[in-house]
């Protein structure tokens, strides 16, 4: 027991070998695999360094990994989209340079530029590492690696065709079709029979890798054919490959390369691939690292991943070892058979180990036509599964955006043809800058959410029947615009258009609503000072809404002068307030003098209208005056208190507790109006808090009163009824035109 707790990898022990070693069983055909593909532009010479870089790849990569603190099952091995990188740039970049260095037809030079150019990737992917923009990598446009991933396959499918059809030596695509002369029907028959049967293998051996099934189908096939005496009509196998010694042999090959004086006519290449090798080995890591994250654990430190991998691939490329990653497929056959801890990983590495350096001899005998079929099959796996998806919408008939999906796969297809045609780096930038670009015309539309003008849509404010009648005749002189989204140089041309169009309407009253806008720039903060200039210009106002106190966005228009210039007094937290202030404007600018400075004439009343001089002296009998200082609270939230408040002078907001530390406004109430009546009919606790906003003077009618008032003078309280009922059919109506405006 004690030993378990001392070493808890022993605890799974039986189930991480068995992980480590049937994971290894499929990671080592794709390392061999992978790393002939990358070599095959050099000739079939060079299939041997092919094997050991894949080889190489895998076991340093994993090794490195575990030691720098990796504790998770994940299974590292080149990857089919950093292989196809790095083979592009030998088959583009260096074998059609024109370069001396390259024209000395000196392999051994060129094979240390290649592995410059992955020991200078993995550097700059531990620069990533150590600048902590891991998190801004994996935001890389994904059609962009869909573009990538999807050329890497097609080409890696089509790589292999030459092998498919019996040719003794690589044949470049292209001269495919001149050498069909050369074909040998009984290869094509062992590829057929490898494809099918690891395509159909699950089905029948569902808990041993597909890859296996399919490679042993493919070599029983081969050898079969040859004990029947059909040898010359199937291509080769591997051949022989020498046994690898471990050391960091490449190390001198580095030096003789820096000491040549043709170095700087290859520099921009080496440097150029490394950094494209870089960015697209760490964007694939990062997507399959967030494929194989399980649920409910924590999330792997995308930095920390990108360190661990750029050290790995660097001592990978001094030992002759291409760029390696996290390969989805054997971490994924690690954990199905139980491996829990990273001894699988360590048990992954030694297989890979032994092949190295024990096993290759019987690697050499794999037939390259079985590999190859093996490796058609996880190509046309490899295929992005989303690019797939896009076409079916484009295709299907009830696609609502039809435009937007031909463009992200324009995008794909621009990336993938540009990676196979031309130079794969430029591919890789040019298909950033275009998804850049594109997202940019996206975000360049309007960012108007919505524009209403306040004759329909009021402030919560409760008004007298002369100031809402105002309100209604000139109410759409008060424009709101609500932005959404980003207010920047792509966004405020538009905008500003908007604006114009909007304002050739009567307007007085221009808010602004930021409620929802996440980011300002320079620009954006310009056009809003260059309207409030023009505003003020012609006499009328600019308003903001939402542009809560030191908040990024508001210390930002602080900064740009936005703040100062609009002033405090027109910056509002919400839209509500806003535009009763300028209903407020509005009023004052429409009235000569202002009722608010002095109390409302209590026969004018509109609770009271229709009543007569005798009625009115009936009901101020029973009235009480009451006199309130500003913020002193009306009644409180779940108070028992039944009275009616009618507003003389000054007024009254309705506050609700929204949280422990917030409240909001539900109304606000303006000399003349009403409010109370509810818990003066059905006698309940108060539903709301009402605070007085400067000093206030109220008529109140207690239900004792009112009770008396009914049995004494039965004719004025049903008049009084009536009006209370025609009160809250009138806020029911505006409440009703509010909804229906905001809805449309």
């Amino acid at each position: 027991m004690r030993s378990v707790l001392t070493y808890p990898w022993l605890a799974n022990l039986r189930a991480d070998v068995t992980g480590g070693v049937m994971s290894a069983a499929v990671a080592i055909p794709l390392a061999i695999g992978y790393g002939m593909f990358a070599f095959v532009p050099l000739g079939d010479a060079y299939f041997a360094v092919g094997v050991l870089a894949g080889l190489f790849a895998a076991f340093i990569v994993a090794i490195t990994s575990v030691a720098l603190g990796d504790k998770t099952t994940t299974v590292y091995a080149p990857r089919i989209v950093t292989t196809f990188f790095l083979g592009s740039i030998i088959l583009h970049s260096l074998r059609n340079s024109d370069a001396a260095i390259i024209r000395s037809g000196n392999i051994e030079l060129m094979i240390a530029i290649v592995f410059s150019i992955v020991l200078l990737g993995g550097a700059f992917q531990m620069l990533f590492g150590f600048l902590r923009v891991g998190t801004l990598i994996k935001y890389i446009p994904h059609p962009v690696m869909s573009g990538f991933q999807n050329a890497a396959a097609l080409l890696l499918f089509l790589v292999q065709i030459g092998t498919v059809l019996g040719y003794a030596g690589h044949t470049p695509v292209p001269h495919l079709a001149d050498n069909l002369a050369s074909t040998k029907p009984l290869s094509v028959l062992v590829a057929l029979v490898t494809c099918a049967v690891m395509w159909n293998a699950k089905r029948v051996f569902p808990k041993v890798p597909p890859v296996l099934v399919g490679l042993a189908a493919g070599t029983i096939a081969y050898y079969a054919l040859v004990l029947a005496g059909h040898a010359e009509g199937l291509g080769p196998a591997i051949g022989a490959t020498p046994v690898a010694q471990l050391s960091l042999s490449n190390l001198p090959a580095f030096v003789d390369l820096a000491r040549n004086p043709d170095l700087f006519a290859v520099l921009p290449t080496i440097v150029g691939g490394a950094l494209g090798l870089a960015i697209i080995a760490s964007v694939d890591a990062l997507l399959c690292a967030r494929l194989l994250q399980t649920p409910h654990r924590a999330r792997r430190d995308a930095d920390r991943q990108l360190l661990r991998l750029g050290l790995g691939n660097m001592l990978s490329a001094s030992c002759g070892g291409i760029t390696s990653g996290i390969n989805i497929g054997p971490s994924a056959i690690n954990k199905a058979y139980g491996a829990r801890t990273p001894l699988s990983v360590l048990v992954n590495a030694g297989v890979v180990l032994l092949t190295l350096t024990a096993l290759l001899p019987a690697v050499g005998y794999l037939p390259r036509v079985a590999l190859s079929g093996v490796i058609m099959v996880i190509a046309i796996q490899h295929i992005d599964p989303w690019t797939i998806q896009l076409v079916k919408r484009l295709c299907s008939p009830a696609v609502a955006n039809r435009t937007r999906i031909a463009v992200e796969l324009f995008v794909i297809a621009l990336v993938a043809i540009l990676s196979i045609l031309a130079n794969i780096v430029i591919a890789v930038f040019i298909g950033i800058v275009v998804a850049i670009l594109l997202f940019l015309l996206r975000m360049s539309r309007s960012i108007l959410r919505r524009h209403y003008r306040c004759d329909h849509v009021n402030s919560r404010r409760s008004r007298a029947p002369y100031e809402t009648a105002l309100i209604s005749q000139h109410g759409s002189k008060i424009l709101v615009m609500e932005l959404e989204g980003a207010l920047f140089f792509g966004t405020a041309d538009s905008l500003e258009g908007e604006i114009e169009t909007a304002l050739r309407e009567p307007t007085s009253f221009l808010l602004l609503d930021l409620k929802r806008v996440t980011e300002i720039d320079s620009t954006g903060a310009r056009l809003i000072l260059n309207t409030h200039d023009k505003l003020i210009k012609e006499g009328r106002h600019l308003l903001i809404s939402h542009l809560q106190a030191d908040t990024p966005l508001e210390r930002f228009l602080q900064d740009m002068g936005v703040t100062t210039a609009v002033t405090r007094s027109r910056i509002f937290a919400d839209t509500d307030h806003a535009i009763e202030w300028a209903e407020d404007q509005l009023i004052l600018g429409e009235i000569e003098s202002a009722v608010n400075n002095q109390e409302f004439p209590f026969s004018q009343l509109d609770v009271l209208a229709g009543f007569d001089q005798t009625d009115l002296d009936t009901i101020k009998a029973v009235l009480q005056r009451r006199t309130y200082a500003g913020g002193e609270i009306v009644f409180r939230e779940g108070d028992s208190s039944a009275e009616l408040f009618i507003i003389a002078h000054g007024s009254a907001s309705v506050r609700i507790r929204l949280s422990k530390n917030r409240e909001t406004r539900l109304i606000t109430f303006s000399p003349g109006t009403i409010f109370g009546e509810i818990a003066l009919l059905d006698q309940q606790v108060r539903s709301a808090s009402v605070i007085a906003d400067g000093a206030l003077v109220c008529y109140v009618l207690a239900r004792t009163e009112f009770l008396e008032l009914t049995q004494r003078h039965q004719p004025v309280a049903i008049k009084l009824l009536a009006n209370l009922a025609r009160e809250l059919s009138g806020r029911l109506r505006r409440a009703n035109r509010t909804i229906h405006q905001l809805e449309n």
